[in-house]
């Protein structure tokens, strides 16, 4: 029998809130329930935010909500090398090009096109504009500069030619509320996705396939708001031979106005819920466990 191993995976760039603590409790309680394996990951790939001082933090609420997990813990910064080979692979597919757009030059082809057209731009599931892509934009000769000069960059990938290389109808399973459903992927709704940056070696879709296979995880319990994400990362799966884990989004906890909790909104943090007299058990009534 297969020994199931879940984590929880957050990004040490602010301190958790309800949110976070919910997630963390109910991979941690189901692994200890089916006789699994609890493990943290850090995912701080953006290393100008992500801090020691806030994964310090980090550690310090897990720890006060009384949860344990095994050691050592991965920290995607120290990995990045595992994040080379992938990549590499997928550019010998051919599914790999660079993309010199910056942000704003996105946001104002977006603009332009939209009030010449008085159509909306296509937008991903995250409401995100579409990538439009360098030539209806650039001309070749802006191109071929910023190539030359390996200006700022991002490694997307051309999701025509990636769908093009699935043989079989991609989905995967979801587990949650007492059913077991398998879901179709529809990974086409997110565009070119980023793979990787010239500034930093992975993105958040490249970086969670490969520690998920790395670390062995069986199955992947977070948040209802990366349900739709997943389509990407069965793509991704499929296109590198790795293993497809179980997947259950759960229910979001909101504030009051039903809004999502953000780390932003320190009323939320658990720091400061602790400092207001909450316990554990509090935390695990107020998220309904």
């Amino acid at each position: 029998m297969t020994v199931p191993v879940l984590r929880f995976a957050p990004s040490p760039n602010g301190r958790l809130h309800l949110g976070h603590a919910y997630s963390a409790l109910i991979n941690h309680d189901t692994a200890r329930a089916r006789g699994g394996r609890f493990l943290l990951r850090m995912e701080d790939i953006d290393t100008t935010r992500c801090t020691a001082d806030l994964e310090a933090g980090v550690l310090e609420d897990l720890a006060w909500l009384g949860l344990d997990w095994e050691h050592p813990v991965r920290r995607q910064s120290e990995h990045f090398a595992d994040y080379a080979p992938p990549l590499a692979r997928l550019e010998a597919m051919g599914l790999v090009y660079r993309a010199y757009l910056t942000r704003r030059e996105i946001r104002d082809a977006v603009a332009r096109t939209e009030a010449r057209t008085g159509r909306p731009w296509p937008r991903d599931p995250d409401g995100a504009p579409l990538y439009p892509g360098d030539s209806a934009v650039l001309t070749p000769d802006e191109i071929a500069r910023r190539a030359a000069d390996n200006a700022p960059h991002a490694l997307r990938l051309d999701m025509t030619r990636a769908l093009a290389k699935i043989a079989q109808p991609l989905d995967w399973i979801e587990e949650g509320g007492g059913t077991r459903d398998r879901i179709a992927a529809e990974p086409a709704r997110w565009g070119d996705v980023v793979l990787a940056r010239k500034e930093i070696p992975t993105s958040y879709h490249l970086s969670v396939v490969v520690d998920d296979a790395a670390q062995g995880i069986t199955h992947v319990m977070r948040g209802r708001d990366l349900y739709a994400a997943t389509a990407v990362h069965r793509l991704l799966q499929v296109l590198l031979d790795l293993p497809a884990p179980v997947y259950h989004h759960h229910a979001l906890i909101l504030d009051a106005n039903g809004r999502k909790l953000s780390k932003s909104d320190g009323d939320t943090a658990l720091a400061a819920l602790r400092s207001d007299g909450w316990t554990p058990e509090d935390v695990r009534a107020r998220v309904g466990l």
